[in-house]
């Protein structure tokens, strides 16, 4: 059973849930049978027909399906409310639901992490002039089309940090434009990612810089997207983490794999902000409780379920085997990401993608994501994977080819790569 064959009779019987249509839906998430333990404390799946068809993915965590229940979850739906005149029970529970999780006062559903991230941005931010202090490899930085320049008329200042892992206190200091010299734009927003690139920013570093912020009159907005794998990994209580934040954004997609959405928290007053800007932007929406349904069943099921246990454990696994190859890793792994360092032994990217089909894997660079729908077939396979390509590197004395051109990081493909 294919998941686009769920997601089309859920969307007819959200248009028109005749009893037909129900029973229909009814029978494809009874008749998908779910994990069981294989006496190891790590959960295997029963057989392959009950495999998401991310079972074999490992290029993001935002590729996962929706379970049984989270389709379920939005059959249970009894009323269908208006969000935008705040009467969708469904969400407005699902809002209640994560304030009492988090500690924060309010909460507002939207459709995704980038939206989340640039509501909050746009609401921290009047008048310009002014800057944001950014990690230089952060989302908001890289991946949200420009998005704080456009919507926030905001300076971008990008920080590489030394450690390569996580800011410091002292890079964001030294960042920080605190002037009121007519040539500089003032930092208004300090903007922190955890987890970033899997890795789990300490607790006491989030401290001190929003210590600092503070005593500054700086705002502070945390991407938490995956910081559910934070939590996971003991990187802190959820509750303490986000006390530190003016602001937080979380996603029910990337790891949780609910099938949209994010949820932004914080004060009262911001939080109206936010969802007002969120109806400037396109994003207020209707009988949303299709959407916020199954996003409460993921926090429930696979955050606090405990299932993000097992994707850390079986990246590690991984990194494992990869470094018994010889391997070096770019980052360690804390949570469920490996990166590799190819160049360690010498692997060609462009030998990934092709040995992973080979191997009836979706996989094409140095990053790997492990989700919870990965099986353990999955994981053999790429194991062998990581052999192959080591084995190939070897063959060729563990350098790469020389004639090679290294292509640059958002280029699109040369002509004659095609």
């Amino acid at each position: 059973m294919k998941a686009v064959a769920i997601s089309r009779s859920v969307f007819r019987w959200c248009r028109n849930p005749t009893f037909t249509t129900r029973r229909r839906l009814l029978h494809h998430t009874s008749t998908i049978r779910m994990a069981s333990s294989n006496g190891n404390g790590i959960a295997v799946q029963d057989d392959k027909s009950a495999l998401s068809p991310a079972a074999y993915d490992f290029r993001s965590d935002t590729v996962t399906t929706p379970t049984p229940s989270m389709l379920q979850s939005i059959l249970s739906i009894a009323t269908h409310g208006d969000d935008v005149f705040q009467e969708d029970t469904t969400t407005n529970a699902l809002e209640s639901f994560i304030t009492s999780l988090t500690g924060k006062p309010a909460a507002v559903f939207v459709l995704s992490g980038t939206m989340g991230n640039q509501l909050a941005i746009r609401s921290h931010l009047a008048q310009p002039p002014h800057s944001i202090v950014v990690d230089r490899r952060s989302h908001i930085y890289n991946y949200e089309a420009g998005g704080a320049a456009v919507l926030s008329q905001a300076q971008l200042l990008p920080v590489t940090p030394a450690n390569g892992m996580y800011l410091t206190l002292d890079e964001v200091r030294e960042a920080v434009i605190d002037s009121d010299d007519i040539h500089y734009a003032p930092t208004r927003l300090i903007c922190l990612e955890n987890s970033l690139n899997g890795v789990v920013m300490p607790l006491e570093e989030i401290r001190r810089i929003a210590a600092y912020a503070r005593g500054k009159g700086i705002k502070t907005h945390l991407d938490g997207a995956r910081l559910w794998n934070v939590v996971a990994a003991g990187g802190g209580e959820l509750k303490e983490i986000v006390s530190h934040f003016d602001s937080v954004s979380l996603c029910f997609s990337k790891g949780l794999g609910a099938p949209m959405g994010s949820v932004v928290i914080g004060e009262e007053a911001f939080m109206k902000r936010v969802r007002h800007f969120r109806k400037m932007v396109g994003g207020g929406t209707r009988q949303v409780g299709i959407a916020t349904a199954p996003a409460r069943t993921a926090v429930e099921e696979v955050f606090l379920g405990g299932k993000l246990t097992r994707t850390h454990e079986l990246a590690r696994r991984l990194a494992a085997v990869w470094e018994a190859l010889g391997g070096k890793l770019k980052v360690p792994c804390d949570t469920n990401m490996v990166w590799l360092n190819l160049e360690s032994v010498g692997v060609d990217m462009d030998d990934i993608p092709v040995e992973a089909k080979r191997a009836g894997l979706k996989w094409d660079w140095e990053r790997i994501v492990v989700h919870h729908q990965i099986c353990d077939e999955a994981i053999d396979k790429l194991e062998d994977v990581l052999r192959k390509l080591v084995e190939k590197a070897r063959a060729r004395g563990s350098v790469l080819p020389q004639d090679k051109k290294r292509k640059a990081r958002y280029s699109r493909p040369d002509e004659d790569d095609e």
